[in-house]
């Protein structure tokens, strides 16, 4: 029998609403007999349908999640469990393919292309149904997960569960997957990240979001963005629950050609330790905290996020990385000119253009079934990806062209691989074991308004490939996610900075959820 976690961190309500606990609370009811997996999932599924419609958060519910909770419990009586996530519910995105659902993409227009269900799991949603868990459905997303606001045109605009105005964005493009976990609909979710489509909604809803490292989670079955840049993972309420789910979805896959292809150890994963944070030096980047643009409140947010990190151990001191939001990307170009190759570009279309065909052969039963599906679909989602040619004759040489093998998009891995090597040798030279800023200086906006005018991190991240994860730093005066505290190491450092983020949060206890309705 595979051992369950115990519950060690109780949560207020927890015993009258196991969605409100950690994975490892609910993990200890089921074997103390407080609740069933199926009960669970019968409660989740209602509170989606009432809630989830409210918040406009849900694309699809699997046919099937009822069932698979009572097979979960069926494991469980046996003595049969297949790990920590067995009979745990959980989400995936609009864009991934799910056995039995239609793809949609949040994209009306898809929605009636392509309405049939699809006959296969994306490789994320197998790993996690083969883990045991209880995969709910799909989460709404900006359409095609191109945009940051949680925009679909198929389901309307994702509200944020904790502004009952109903006018302010709970960030994007992974809208859905964030409101349903911080509302309680679900113990976790996946989401992607091109340029903070994880870390944005983590933080304006207040809940954990994490970008691992490039490359660690095989992107198979899911409709592609920009494939230099694109990274998977998870969305949760605590730490050491996007932990768990990242355990199960991490790992080689020769399906997707730009994956990591070593070997990845996940127990590290299962073990996160309260004290991580102590003993250990933590830098400090200033670059990348705007405090003369950023709100007194939210200064006052970032500087207690800095207190609890020292009150949870750690030294933390400034430090100047060799490269910093604002030089990265003439860096990666200097890179380049050094090398006497071509432009580095992360969204050349070549690559997306391969991407997409390889997305319907895995799905439809021919060659030409495939590129049928990319020329019928062309035109709504290249109104997205403009980047792309304007027409779908213009795109056609382009998508046999292997992504791995476009001159834009691996003169960008190299400049990636350089201008790491240089991260990595300073923060060795400091002694420093990840860096930390704000995930972003401003809190959630309404929906129809544009962002400040103040320069993120995000893209930072992705362009390096580095792991991060965005963990709740407190609430201000207008009950809203004020800041969320990001922890950022180097590429294969996930599960160093999950326990770093794990010792904060622990130490912090900032996550609150949304107030309920009625």
């Amino acid at each position: 029998m595979t051992a369950l976690p115990r519950g060690a961190w109780p949560v207020a309500g927890a015993a009258a609403d196991p969605l409100g606990g950690t994975i490892a609370d609910y993990q200890a009811g089921r074997r103390r007999g407080a609740w069933s997996a199926a009960e669970v999932t019968k409660h989740a599924l209602a509170r989606c349908r009432a809630e989830g419609a409210r918040w406009h958060a849900i694309d699809e519910f699997s046919p099937t999640a009822l069932a698979d909770a009572q097979a979960a419990d069926a494991r469980l009586r046996t003595g049969k469990l297949r790990g920590p996530l067995d009979g745990v519910p959980v989400f995936a995105k609009a864009i991934y393919d799910m056995n039995g659902l239609p793809t949609t993409g949040s994209n009306a227009e898809w929605a009636r292309l392509f309405p049939d269900v699809v006959t296969r799991d994306a490789l994320e949603v197998a790993r996690l149904r083969a883990a045991g868990a209880v995969v709910l459905g799909k989460t709404a997303a900006d359409d095609f997960a191109y945009r940051g606001n949680g925009t679909s045109s198929r389901t309307g605009q994702v509200l944020n569960p904790h502004d009952r105005s109903g006018t302010r964005t709970p960030g994007g493009s992974s809208a859905g997957s964030a409101v349903a976990v911080a509302d309680g609909m679900a113990f976790a979710a996946l989401g992607t990240d091109d340029g903070g489509s994880n870390r944005i909604p983590a933080q304006f809803t207040g809940v954990v979001g994490m970008k691992p490292t490039f490359g660690l989670v095989p992107r198979t079955g899911v409709i592609p963005t920009w494939p230099y840049l694109d990274t998977h993972g998870p969305l949760a309420r605590h730490v050491a629950d996007a932990a768990l789910l990242l355990a199960a979805i991490a790992g080689a896959d020769a399906s997707d050609p730009l994956a990591l292809t070593g070997a990845f150890d996940a127990a590290p994963l299962g073990a996160l330790r309260d004290d991580a944070l102590a003993g250990m030096t933590l830098g400090l980047v200033d670059a990348h905290v705007p405090r003369d643009r950023m709100t007194a409140e939210a200064v006052a947010a970032w500087d207690r996020a800095v207190s609890d990190l020292r009150a949870a151990g750690a030294t933390v001191e400034s430090f100047a990385p060799p490269v910093t939001l604002w030089t990265c990307r003439d860096a990666f170009a200097a890179a380049a000119t050094e090398r006497g190759d071509a432009a580095p570009n992360p969204k050349s279309p070549a690559p997306t253009a391969n991407a997409l065909l390889r997305y319907f052969q895995g799905r439809t039963r021919s060659a030409a079934d495939a590129r049928e599906a990319v020329r019928l679909g062309y035109p709504a989602y290249r109104s997205f990806y403009d980047a792309l040619p304007a027409t779908f004759e213009e795109c056609e040489p382009m998508l046999h062209v292997p992504m791995s093998e476009d001159p834009a998009g691996r003169s960008f891995a190299r400049s990636r691989a350089e201008v790491v090597a240089g991260l990595a040798t300073s923060l060795r030279d400091a002694g420093v074991a990840a860096m930390v800023y704000p995930t972003m200086p401003f809190n959630a906006v309404r929906a129809v308004d544009d962002w400040p005018d103040i320069r993120t991190t995000l893209g930072y991240g992705n362009w390096l490939g580095l792991p991060e994860v965005s963990v709740p730093a407190g609430y201000g005066s207008d009950g809203m996610p004020a800041l969320n505290l990001s922890v950022v190491g180097l590429p294969g450092d996930d599960a160093r900075v999950l326990a770093l983020a794990h010792g904060y949060e622990r130490q912090s206890r900032r996550f609150t959820p949304p107030p309920r309705a009625g």
